[in-house]
């Protein structure tokens, strides 16, 4: 029997040439003009082009310089004279220039299309404003170094909310980050509100529900972006425009924006000129962060912007007169040492450490030592 006749030659041919194509968890993850690690490009830069090391040191490079800069631009608007009641709309000012930068990102790449619904953008947008409002306005109660020891814990809420939404339990590593980083805050707290002549109970709970809100934010865009496969871009241009209208919203209803405006007004450069880099800066950071994520994981990048954070503490008591006392030292310590349990939890095998028992035998191995050089 002839094979061709019935048509099985044909076939075979045709299997020969069937093939499925499965895009890899990198690809998934990256924006649509994003095919590899190897075409990401960061500012213009192709980092393709460099080795690990270098990559790592602009990527570290990027991340210091814009966040750095940031942190003193934002510390620098609220130290102007009656400014401080406005810090929602500084945050309506930095949601509209980040709009504009994301409008343009989106017009440079080939795929334009908004890939996530617009339901999703609207509960994210709602927890931008949560997080970026509320972190901004507590400015206006707390020192800046406090701010960022408490930016520094959103372990706490992530955990609590683990137990009493989802039922997780956590081990013995996480409980300690969570209760190092508990003790820490409260000694920094306590020590702002003795030193500190603008101390005020209310930037506690801002910042604490700006934690909340910041905390769940990671969870539904990391979900948004595995889903429907959405870029940067598109994430930034539509979160933060739709966070615009509901800030301009909440203004014109509490009747707070026209007080905003003309205070603005009469000292343009060191309130819109000064938006206008802080906003610009903290976009660049944030393109260096996912940079650092993409090419090295979320360890190297947690390791990095906590060392960010702890130089922002460093230089805001330099270029900023307030008070100090150890206090600030020994609670900021605290806050580091939950941060490095955390860590140390999520990535075990990579960071192996003595146990207990190692310890013991190191102890006693030491201890015969001795005893036998004093024999001899």
């Amino acid at each position: 029997m002839d094979p061709a006749k019935f048509g099985l030659m044909n076939y075979n041919n045709a299997r020969k040439h069937l093939s499925i194509s499965i895009p890899s968890s990198s690809e998934v993850m990256m924006s649509p003009h994003i095919k590899s690690v190897e075409e990401l490009r960061v500012l213009g830069i192709n980092l393709s082009s460099f080795n690990t090391a270098t990559q790592f040191c602009i990527c570290t490079a990027g991340v210091f310089l814009f966040y750095l800069i940031y942190g003193y631009l934002q510390e620098l608007i609220f130290s102007v004279e009656g400014f401080k009641p406005f810090g929602w709309y500084l945050t309506l000012v930095q949601f509209g220039f980040y709009s504009l930068f994301g409008l343009v990102e989106l017009q440079l790449t080939q795929d334009k299309r908004r890939r996530i619904p617009g339901k999703t953008y609207m509960i994210i947008a709602f927890l931008t404003v949560g997080t970026m409002g509320l972190s901004n306005t507590s400015l206006g109660y707390l020192n800046y170094p406090t701010q960022v020891i408490f930016k520094c814990c959103k372990l706490i809420p992530v955990m609590i909310g683990g137990v009493f939404i989802q039922g997780k339990r956590y081990n013995l590593a996480d409980v300690s980050a969570a209760l190092c980083m508990s003790l820490g805050l409260i000694w920094f707290t306590l020590a702002d509100s003795k030193v500190a002549p603008n101390f005020n109970a209310t930037g506690v709970l801002l910042i604490s529900l700006a934690l909340c809100a910041d905390a769940a934010i990671g969870n539904v865009q990391e979900k948004a972006m595995k889903l429907h496969n959405g870029s940067n871009s598109e994430m930034v241009l539509y979160s933060y425009s739709i966070g615009f209208g509901y800030i301009l919203t909440g203004l014109l209803g509490a009747g707070g924006l026209g007080p905003a405006v003309a205070f603005c007004s009469q000292h343009p450069v060191t309130t819109y000129g000064y938006a206008f880099f802080f906003s610009l800066t903290g976009y660049f950071g944030i393109s260096f962060v996912l940079a650092l994520i993409k090419l090295f994981g979320a360890l190297v990048a947690v390791t990095v912007t906590t060392g960010r954070k702890a130089m922002t503490i460093v230089l805001s008591f330099m270029f900023f007169s307030k008070p100090f006392t150890f206090q600030y030292l020994w609670g900021g310590l605290l806050v580091l040492l939950g941060i490095f349990l955390n860590v140390y939890s999520k990535n075990k095998d990579k960071m192996k450490l003595p146990s207990l028992a190692d310890l013991r035998n190191m102890f006693l191995t030491g201890k015969k030592v001795r005893l036998l050089s004093q024999n001899v």
